[in-house]
């Protein structure tokens, strides 16, 4: 049976990550968290005090040596062989990543590892721009969705849980700005490709929504050589 290429779409908070992760642990897939590697990117400017523009983040991208590692069900991030998988999650990585993430030249080094990656099939990666962009070849594209007040809250449980002390309302404005950065960035925006089957994960589980993506898949194994 065919080992397909599956592409999760969404905004931030949707659930992406989580969910695309457990779909690869049933699915005996390999995950690739392409957020992660944008996040790695702006934690290194920030730890080397680089302002976000082009020239600059170029430099940087082509200078890095970022990996990231999959086994029992986790992803390491690695930058210059230094673990930051953690380090990535922070509330000012989250509000640089979405500036980082629309320099052009960043993309492009982003988009030669990520197809190298999924070439072999096999393979659960999610982003804002995979069905669209990185692999419009996709045996399958999912776009998930949720309320912004949704997102907000889970993004604001997840801060809480690991110490930190973010405002709801503030969360909430955060990830209506991240949306129309996504949106409205010249390259590769944020939008579900049409061939994408759309998930609304507002008011579903993560379990339900895991699921979801796991009939879908079955149902197009069915049908690819």
């Amino acid at each position: 049976m065919k080992r397909l290429i599956v592409a999760i779409d969404g905004p931030a908070g949707a659930g992406k990550s989580t969910v695309a992760k457990l779909a690869a642990q049933r699915l005996g897939y390999t995950y690739i968290d392409t957020g992660a590697m944008y996040r790695a990117v702006a934690w290194q400017a920030l730890n080397d005090r680089i302002e976000p523009d082009n020239e600059s983040i170029a430099r940087l991208a082509h200078k890095i040596d970022l990996k990231l590692s999959y086994a029992d069900g986790k992803t390491e991030v690695l930058v210059n062989g230094k673990d930051i998988t953690d380090a990535i999650r922070t509330p000012e990585v989250s509000r640089l990543v979405s500036k980082v993430a629309q320099v052009p030249a960043l993309r492009d080094v982003m988009l030669k590892l990520q197809r190298n990656m999924a070439a072999q099939g096999g393979v659960v990666m999610d982003g804002r721009d995979i069905g669209t962009h990185v692999l419009p070849n996709a045996d399958i594209k999912i776009f998930l969705t949720a309320s912004i007040s949704e997102r907000a809250k889970r993004r604001w449980l997840e801060l809480k849980a690991r110490g930190y002390n973010i405002d709801l309302a503030e969360l909430e404005a955060e990830i209506a700005c991240r949306d129309k950065q996504d949106c409205e960035r010249d390259i590769a925006p944020l939008i579900a490709a049409t061939d994408a089957i759309t998930i609304d994960t507002t008011k579903l589980t993560i379990n339900d929504t895991v699921k979801k993506i796991i009939e879908l898949c079955k149902e197009r194994q069915t049908s690819v050589i």
